[in-house]
Formats: structure tokens, sequence, C-alpha cells
């Protein structure tokens, strides 16, 4: 019997995610020649969190090609990231050698990590575009939780939900907030470059940040700190106007419309 496509997600987006990442790696967007050179790819928002990383060692879950990664082994921390994409995973590999940094990259889908890796972490971090790709937010904390050790902290800074419920173009509301059914898109471009020819076929989920946070609990995590932003300090949307430098908001929603959240969360009081 053929799989549906909810079914076949897994497939469906990492083909998405290896298409993507061809055309990622050398755009303007990322800009991996100054990136090279020593710019940071962590934001304002994350750096308010992240403090003193030298000696931690860090889990980045879904983290593309590393830019990321490679930012917090500059920070001193000892990192593992993990992507789906095994394309992302070999321009990960390229990117932190042309940059001298050290960092342990491993192909694999979030839930299937326990599987493969058996150690534990002083930080677990995920960010922007993230959580919307994984089905069960129940699962994805109960990995969390297992990689997190006791003591450690947890960042997850990622688009706000109230976002996806939009059409591309902000418009009009397409999709329930509390929607737990499957998202089945077909697009062409990408968000470095929207008239690009390659088409995308994927599957999402949009998760309310209760059932974000309410995951997070129910394995015994606690709140640090939860925040809430009215931009996005990537101008990855249609729509987008820079209100600021660095600070991109929809047009015609101006400071109306929560963007971006952050929470931080650590494993033990």
């Amino acid at each position: 019997m053929k799989k549906t496509d909810e079914e076949n997600y897994l497939e469906l987006n990492k083909t998405s995610w290896n298409k993507r990442t061809e055309v990622h790696y050398d755009s303007a967007f990322y800009d991996n020649a100054t990136f090279v050179n020593g710019r940071t790819s962590l934001n304002a928002i994350e750096l308010a969190f992240l403090g003193d990383m030298k000696g931690k060692k860090v889990l980045h879950l879904q983290c593309h090609f590393g830019q990321d990664s490679i930012s917090l082994a500059r920070m001193g921390a000892m990192v593992t990231a993990v992507d789906l994409s095994d394309k992302a995973i070999e321009k990960g590999k390229q990117l932190a050698a042309e940059c001298g940094v050290n960092v342990h990259f491993i192909e694999c889908d979030v839930y299937q990590l326990p599987e493969i890796l058996s150690e534990t972490f002083d930080f677990i971090f995920t960010s922007y575009g993230t959580i919307g790709w994984l089905p069960d937010m129940d699962r994805w904390a109960a990995v969390i939780d297992h990689f997190l050790a006791p003591g450690g902290r947890f960042l997850l800074v990622e688009f706000h939900p109230a976002l996806w419920m939009f059409d591309d173009d902000f418009t009009h509301v397409k999709y329930g907030y509390f929607n737990s059914a499957s998202i089945v898109e077909e697009t062409t471009g990408t968000y470095t470059d929207p008239s690009h020819e390659m088409i995308n076929k994927y599957v999402t989920w949009n998760h309310p940040l209760s059932d974000v946070i309410s995951s997070l609990l129910n394995v015994g995590l606690h709140v640090i700190s939860f925040r809430e932003y009215d931009y996005s300090p990537y101008n990855c949307f249609n729509k987008a106007k820079e209100v600021r430098p660095g600070a991109f908001q929809v047009e015609g929603m101006e400071g109306k419309l929560p963007i971006v959240y952050a929470l931080e969360m650590s494993k033990g009081s």
C-alpha cells in the first residue's frame, strides 16, 4: 500500500532540505564568505540567553549546515550537531573545516537520535524553523530530556505559531492555531531565493505554544524564561519590512504580530 504524504514525511522533508541546502550554502542570505572570516551567525535574541559557553557540551538539533553549531564552538563549546539532511551534514563538515573549527556532525532524524548517540549534554539548542518539521511534541520533549544532563539547560528560539496561521502573503488566516493535522505543501523557490525554479513538496505541523511548553514540563523540565518578540532577525518572509537594522516585521502588521519566541528551561530546580 502506498504511503500517504504524512506517513512519508521524513523522505519528503529530507529531499526538500537536500534541495534547499544546495541553494542556501552559496547564498547571500547565509554569506559564508564573511562567516568563515569570523562573523557569528547567532542573533541578539539567543545571545542574550547563552552566556559563557566555554567548555560546555552542546547538542544542536536540526542544525542545517551548521553555522550556529560552528558559532557555538567558536565560543568555546564542544558541539554535536544533528540534521536530517545528508547534504546539509556534508556541507556542515566542509564549512567547519574551512573555519578551522571542530564540530561533531550527525545525519539523523531527531526522534531516532537516542538509538545512535549515548551521551548527555550541558546545553541543548534548536532555533528558527525547526519544530514545525516534527509531528509530535511529546516525542520531541522525550528526546530533549534523554540527552539533557541534570542541571543542564535547553534553549528553543522559534518562529511564533501565530505567524504560521497566515497564507504566504499575509492576506488572510489560512491555518488554525490549534491545527493538529499535517500541512502538506508544494512550493517553488526557497527563503534565500524565492524566485529559484526548484520545486519542493514537504510536510509540516503548527504547534501551539501550549503543546510545546506542556510537553517539556511533562518530562520534568522547569521554565527559566519565556519571551515573545515582534520581529524576526531574518528577512525570510513575504512582505517583510526592515523596521530597524536586523529586525523585520510584516508590512501592514508592524508591531501587531508575535513573530519569534524564546523558551529557556532547565533539568532540575
